[in-house]
């Protein structure tokens, strides 16, 4: 009968070379992307939501009570990182807060999420799908009245 060891070794290979470093190297992997039911629930435990989205974009609709701060700005020249977006997130959010972090679509949440984690914020989730997905089950949306 053959011995368990080598297939277990051959486990333990793979899992080392193929998979652990894939999670352990990569800034995304250190962020926590939950779905936009997960991100239904932690909102309604108390999480807070940060839309990370241009001002254009929140006004026309957003998460009941999000705050707004957005990540990227859209310019003639194309877009730009907000240079005080550390600063403006810390002037509302305190680094122990639960932050969950959303956009139009996950994208510059993802990296608004990694940048908030590189400034030693201690509980952020990034929200898959961002606002899209938020539409497309039909959660509760806030939308200003003078937009009617």
């Amino acid at each position: 009968m053959p011995s368990a060891a080598p297939i277990f070794f051959l486990f333990l290979l793979f899992f080392n070379l193929s998979f652990f470093p894939t999670i352990c190297s990569s800034s995304e992997a250190a962020v926590a992307t939950v779905s936009v039911h997960i991100a239904k629930d932690l909102l309604a435990s108390g999480h807070r939501f940060l839309d990370v989205r241009t001002k254009e974009e929140f006004i026309k609709g957003h998460v009941e009570d999000a705050v707004n701060i957005p990540y990227l700005f859209f310019t003639p020249e194309g877009r730009k990182q907000n240079p005080r977006f550390i600063e403006e997130v810390s002037a509302v959010y305190s680094k122990d807060d639960h932050i969950l972090v959303g956009c139009r679509s996950g994208v510059r949440s993802l990296n608004a999420s990694i940048d908030l984690l590189k400034a030693n914020f201690k509980n952020v989730k990034n929200m898959e799908g961002g606002f899209v997905a938020w539409l497309e089950n039909r959660f509760n949306v806030r939308i200003p009245e003078d937009e009617f």
